[in-house]
């Protein structure tokens, strides 16, 4: 099995300052080839201490320096917040930079705050990702954008440095909703999954994502890339302790930087999705029925305990890849770095063997020759 780390630059914590939280996320992130780590993953957010990397893509350039063989994944890139063709060009420099080591990661966004931030209407977000999204991929795989449609105007440019080899299989998409599942099937991707709806609905729409996706590409879907909130502890007990604080910790920052109490998701068009979510939250004791409900599904406890639990989302979704995120909701960075290097000490080396490094497809993606491009494109 594929196992990767992320490393995400939360500011919460007492008398933590954004220059501390830079100079030991980076520093975490200069362990993940030494420790024997295959990716690592940074995400993308705006204007709160919620995550405090606005440019995903930036922060894997500077990695792509400083690293020779770990691949760099993005997770992900919100298409609505930027120009798609520079999006492409900066994929392509990275993807050039890096020796061709980069995992394009994509989105549509949720946070108001990010939206209303980029001056973009959020009920606008789905057609924006998805013609965004087309057109890039595209472009990646025939060395040009153009593009015209309701939200994307764009006169054919070629792209320098064109890309020198193709981006499928290689390219994902992280899908909370039942719908986003269908498009990304239609555009061709797969999926990354973050945790956070119960794993019976999670089977569901996976397995309508891969019907979708057999029907429009003929071939089947790539596995899936799964993430999780980890904390790993030689003492059960402790590990159970420090869960509940920190990965808590982590679903309070989630509600307060996505405004989960209240209900103006209730009301956006495209969201529809998230009421359920925010009338539970909005509910006497909903805020911690949703903390039980995440701790859930989350990767923690004994070295043993983290690697069963990792092996039970690997038999649920099929995914060949595990994304650890390790440092977050103001944990001391010490215990953060005990955390990550057990965890890569003792589960990852069992983990590695679930699925042979030769058959995984994320290990092997994106070799040889550029793909018909026709294979990122939405049926009428």
């Amino acid at each position: 099995m594929h196992v990767g780390m992320a490393v995400i630059f939360q500011g919460s914590g007492e008398g933590r300052t954004d220059r501390n939280v830079y100079r030991n996320e980076l520093r975490f992130g200069d362990m993940a080839e030494p420790l024997g780590f295959e990716s690592l993953w940074g995400v993308e957010h705006h204007f709160t201490d919620y995550t405090m990397c606005p440019d995903v893509l930036q922060m894997l350039t500077y990695f792509a320096g400083r690293t020779r063989h770990i691949q760099l994944g993005s997770m992900v890139v919100v298409l609505p917040w930027h120009d798609p063709i520079r999006v492409a060009e900066q994929v392509i420099m990275l993807d050039h930079m890096s020796d061709g080591r980069m995992i394009l990661g994509l989105g549509r966004g949720l946070g108001r705050v990010e939206f209303e931030g980029f001056g973009v209407k959020q009920e606008d977000a789905r057609e924006l990702f998805v013609e965004s999204a087309q057109m890039i991929l595209e472009g990646l795989e025939r060395g040009y954008c153009e593009f015209d449609g309701k939200f994307v105007q764009q006169t054919r440019r070629n792209l320098r440095p064109r890309p020198f080899k193709s981006f499928r299989g290689r390219t994902y998409a992280a899908a909370v909703s039942p719908e986003s599942s269908e498009i990304m099937a239609r555009l061709g991707i797969g999926i990354l999954i973050i945790p956070q709806k119960p794993w019976e609905t999670v089977i569901t729409e996976l397995g309508n994502y891969r019907s979708v996706f057999r029907e429009v590409n003929g071939t089947d879907a790539p596995p899936p890339i799964v993430g999780g909130w980890t904390y790993c502890d030689e003492n059960a007990d402790r590990a159970e302790e420090m869960a509940r604080k920190y990965i808590g910790g982590y679903w309070h920052t989630v509600a307060k930087h996505y405004e989960i109490v209240g209900d103006h998701l209730t009301k956006l068009r495209g969201y529809e999705s998230y009421k359920a979510m925010q009338e539970l939250a909005s509910s006497p004791g909903g805020m911690e029925k949703m903390i039980e409900f995440f701790m859930g599904l989350q990767v923690w406890g004994t070295p043993e305990q983290c690697y069963k639990k990792v092996v039970d989302i690997q038999e649920r979704t099929g995914a060949e890849a595990f994304n650890g995120v390790f440092s977050y909701a103001g944990m001391p960075y010490d215990l953060a770095e005990a955390n990550l290097r057990l965890f890569a000490a003792e589960v990852m080396p069992e983990l590695k063997k679930l699925v042979p490094h030769e058959d995984q497809l994320i290990a092997r993606a994106g070799i040889g020759q550029h793909a018909d491009s026709s294979a990122f494109r939405l049926p009428a």
